[in-house]
């Protein structure tokens, strides 16, 4: 056993990193760790700054322009897919249904679709999904122009046409941040909920004047134009796409790992969590609102267009003085807050008589939505690392629209047994219930991670990489057992580091016979998503590395050994 050093040391120098001799064998080295980078800026250094600053910055200014066409878009199609049900069906469940079959496929497909927004070049993966939106529109327009729209071809086609949307908001949330800097990001979220609410503005006036004037297929008609439209300005971005030297991940191993990483970090479960139950909720408003609209005194399709506004204008308003929201309050007191606000404008919509009650219930709504969406946007996009930042986000979308769809579903069926007024009004209640226990029981104690990328751990050369087999490496500790305890509780964050970079298995072995010595082993799929994991450290990572080290004994650094699984 190495002899112990001083028990007050705080810091450990990594040694120099010895050869690597890597076989289908054993191998050692010490290049599984290194040191650790500067914190990036503080909460009040982002908080300060104006939500129009990243508008400076053209290639931003560019695709946030096409960001506002393509919600345009998908804003103009729900709108027209709501109201031409309307004249097909006066069943609730069968209106409620268009909101479900239209966000539904990005809770089924947005797994896939982040995992191929982290492997391919994603100027291309996003100029495809708006030529995939421009063809649905394309065929709504000729089924209504022919006379052959069905309720369940509808609801077929909406759910097409969120196949785009599953397609498009992965990539898109993993591209923000490649275009501004961390200290602007949570400005240039506020901006993306500003752009998602003047298209709902933008989107339902124009849908709504076209389908007085010249009926639902025209609607479509447009959306296909302005979707190849975004496409084309989509093609002018130069953005450079490097392969990685590994080659492309494998689809079903991209999206374990996207999975693993969410599921190993804390604060991206308490995101889901929060977010998840936020949208159940809440959209029992927008999927009851055309009924809603209809049965408001003097309501039609130009109430309908109203009320959508509204909370458009209202979520507007709100992303403007949201940097000093977030200054104010803790993110949990916004979210809170923002829920109340939205079951009490749910609550107003439930009784609300006509539009001058309607009206600003719709506003706070409004207020409410982009306040608590914003603040947990904001969380989840400063827990992810940029390599896995779309899977990551898929995940998180796919929380919002799963529990959107599930939610319209379950609050029209309520509807349906007992009436519209009724279901926003058990939704407003329920809302709030549900999102305080959740707070409760799912706090969000982490700190946050410094995961800028990190090229300290140097990837190991073998003179014949193994071409088939499982990995396992170990790391040799030797701890002083007066501090096992403390060093025990270290190690389960590092099997957290080690799992969310890919690895398929962790263990921490104890050795009977000398009380000092702990083994780590971790497993990875292969040789070469061994690899991948060198590409994935963060200052974070490094940091982790160095508390580890100041709990090992002796001057040699601990002994890293790799094997292949032969079967």
């Amino acid at each position: 056993m190495p002899p112990l050093p001083s028990h007050e040391s705080t810091r450990s120098v990594a040694p120099e990193p010895a050869p690597t001799n890597v076989r289908a064998g054993t191998a050692q080295g010490t290049t599984e760790e290194a040191t650790a980078a500067q914190p990036g800026p503080t909460a009040e250094q982002r908080a300060s700054l104006s939500t129009l600053a990243p508008l400076s910055v053209p290639v931003f200014r560019m695709l946030w322009l096409t960001w506002v066409a393509a919600n345009t878009c998908m804003w103009m199609n729900d709108v027209a897919a709501a109201w031409l049900m309307t004249s097909l069906t006066t069943s609730p469940i069968l209106v409620a249904l268009v909101q479900s079959a239209s966000t539904l496929p990005v809770f089924l497909l947005g797994l896939p679709s982040g995992a191929l927004a982290d492997i391919l070049d994603r100027r291309r993966y996003f100029m495809a999904t708006q030529f995939w939106v421009a063809a649905v529109a394309l065929v709504l327009c000729a089924a209504v122009l022919v006379g052959g729209m069905t309720a369940p071809l509808l609801l077929g086609l909406t759910f097409a046409n969120g196949i785009g949307l599953a397609m498009r908001w992965p990539v898109f949330s993993a591209i923000v941040p490649e275009l501004v800097s961390r200290a602007h990001l949570p400005a240039a979220l506020a901006l993306n909920g500003i752009a998602m609410n003047a298209s709902r503005i933008i989107g339902p006036l124009v849908a709504g004047a076209i389908i007085a004037s010249a009926g639902s297929a025209w609607v479509f008609v447009l959306n296909a134009v302005l979707s190849v439209g975004s496409g084309l300005v989509i093609m002018r971005w130069k953005r450079d796409h490097v392969p990685s030297p590994l080659g492309r991940e494998r689809l079903p191993s991209a999206m374990r790992v996207g999975l693993q990483f969410v599921r190993q970090s804390p604060r991206m479960r308490a995101v889901l969590w929060r977010i998840s139950i936020f949208f159940l909720h809440a959209t029992a408003l927008l999927a009851m609102l055309p009924l809603l609209a209809k049965g408001l005194e003097g309501g039609g399709a130009g109430t309908f267009t109203l009320l959508l506004a509204s909370m458009g204008a209202g979520a507007i308003v709100a992303a403007m003085f949201l940097p000093r929201l977030r200054q104010a309050m803790p993110r949990d007191v916004l979210v809170l807050r923002g829920t109340l606000l939205q079951a009490a404008a749910t609550g107003v919509m439930a009784v609300a008589p006509n539009v001058y009650v309607a009206v600003p219930a719709m506003l706070v709504g409004g207020m409410a939505w982009i306040t608590t969406a914003n603040s947990l946007s904001v969380s989840a996009q400063l827990a992810l690392p940029n390599w896995v930042r779309a899977r990551g986000m898929s995940i998180y979308q796919m929380a919002i629209m799963g529990s959107t769809a599930l939610g319209a579903a379950v609050w029209g069926q309520v509807a349906t047994v007992t009436s519209v007024h009724a279901s926003l009004g058990l939704a407003a209640v329920t809302g709030t219930i549900a999102m305080v226990v959740v707070q409760r029981l799912v706090a969000d104690r982490s700190i946050e991670e410094d995961l800028s990328p990190s090229q300290a751990f140097k990837a190991p050369v073998a003179p014949t990489p193994p071409e088939r087999g499982h990995v396992v490496v170990t790391i040799e500790y030797f701890i002083d057992p007066a501090r096992a305890t403390d060093f025990r509780a270290l190690m389960q964050e590092s099997r957290r580091s080690r799992l969310r970079q890919g690895a398929l298995s962790w263990q921490l072995q104890h050795d009977i016979a000398d009380p000092a010595r702990y083994v780590e082993q971790i497993e990875d799929e292969s040789w070469t998503e061994h690899l991948r994991r060198f590409d994935r450290v963060t200052a974070s990572d490094v940091a982790l590395r160095e508390r580890k080290l100041a709990f090992h004994l002796g001057d040699a650094p601990p002994v890293v050994s790799r094997f292949v699984v032969e079967r």
